[in-house]
């Protein structure tokens, strides 16, 4: 279970200020990729959170929805998305980086030193640790990994409405079966990344295999 272990030490050295960053959809197929940024206050932490905080991924959809809403109530929180265009232009490695760093500045204050989950570091003003399995270890982590899965679930939920047949609903842009039978039956839309393996190749072999619908920038 994830705690302030990591935190406590940044915190009596005089960092006031720790934030935790994560990020959510590297891996699909479609839509962006979204990070978050949480700073929490470890004295108002309330119990709900405190126990209830653990990787994002491992947990129900109706119990990341009400963490959320905690999160959204009792801490500080930032959002930062990269669009596919992005995506496709630079990397997602870079890409992913760009959305941390706007999650960052999307706090409205500065933090005195960042916790990301993972290996690589995004560009910031403050020092950077980079933990692996840091939303199983870090509580602000943990927070951020939250705050950007259930954002993200929810503008793929957007795109599903606008792409239907996709099961984005559901699979979230992942290349599951589902997502892949639609692709050979309904082609690839603007919301995916043409980047990617799977639908570059779809593309070569097909060009004309693309949904006719409007050119507008999918965030």
């Amino acid at each position: 279970m994830p705690d302030f272990e990591l935190e406590r030490p940044l915190w009596r050295a005089g960092v006031n200020v720790v934030v935790g960053i994560d990020e959510a959809g590297r891996g699909p197929w479609a839509g962006p990729v979204v990070a978050a940024a949480v700073i929490l206050d470890a004295t108002g932490l309330s119990t709900a959170l405190r126990q209830g905080l653990g990787d994002s991924k491992k947990l129900s959809a109706p119990k990341r929805a009400a963490l959320y809403d905690l999160l959204r109530a009792d801490a500080s929180v930032g959002v930062g998305i990269a669009d596919v265009d992005e995506i496709d232009r630079i990397n997602i490695l870079q890409a992913t980086l760009s959305a941390m760093a706007r999650a960052v500045g999307d706090l409205g204050l500065a933090p005195g030193h960042a916790l990301v989950d993972g290996t690589q570091a995004p560009k910031l003003t403050c020092p950077v640790d980079c933990i692996v399995k840091g939303d199983s270890r870090s509580l602000s982590i943990a927070a951020a990994s939250i705050i950007a899965k259930v954002t993200r679930d929810r503008l793929m939920a957007d795109l599903a409405r606008r792409y239907p047949g996709y099961g984005w609903e559901r699979n979230a842009g992942y290349g599951t079966a589902e997502h892949r039978a639609a692709l050979a039956s309904l082609g690839v839309t603007p919301a995916h990344r043409r980047s990617y393996a799977p639908i570059r190749k779809m593309l070569r072999s097909d060009p004309d295999h693309t949904q006719d619908v409007d050119s507008k920038k999918i965030t």
